[in-house]
């Protein structure tokens, strides 16, 4: 019965781990285009979003940052582009 309970534990520890990490999301919710800058581990990248698009990003912390607004995200939000404004939902 403990070998039952040990080996139950260990496949419960190996799922968690090798779950796939989701990240933090966001959507376009205007009508037009927009791009936030990303800053990710010193480095910046530009993530394009046409209207009503969404996408993944950041699965383990980040700065986004779009028309002067700056977030600080652990990768676990979800966010909105709105009236060119940035907010957490």
């Amino acid at each position: 019965m403990k070998r039952l309970i040990i080996l139950a534990g260990s496949l419960a520890a190996v799922a968690a781990f090798s779950a796939p990490s989701q990240g933090a999301s966001i959507v376009n919710s205007d009508g037009e285009p927009r791009t936030v800058i990303v800053t990710d581990g010193g480095s910046q990248q530009e993530l394009s979003l046409g209207a009503g698009e969404t996408a993944e990003f950041c699965p383990q912390g980040c700065f986004v940052s779009l028309q002067g607004e700056r977030e600080t995200l652990l990768g676990t939000e979800a966010l909105e582009i709105k009236g060119g404004k940035l907010r957490i939902r």
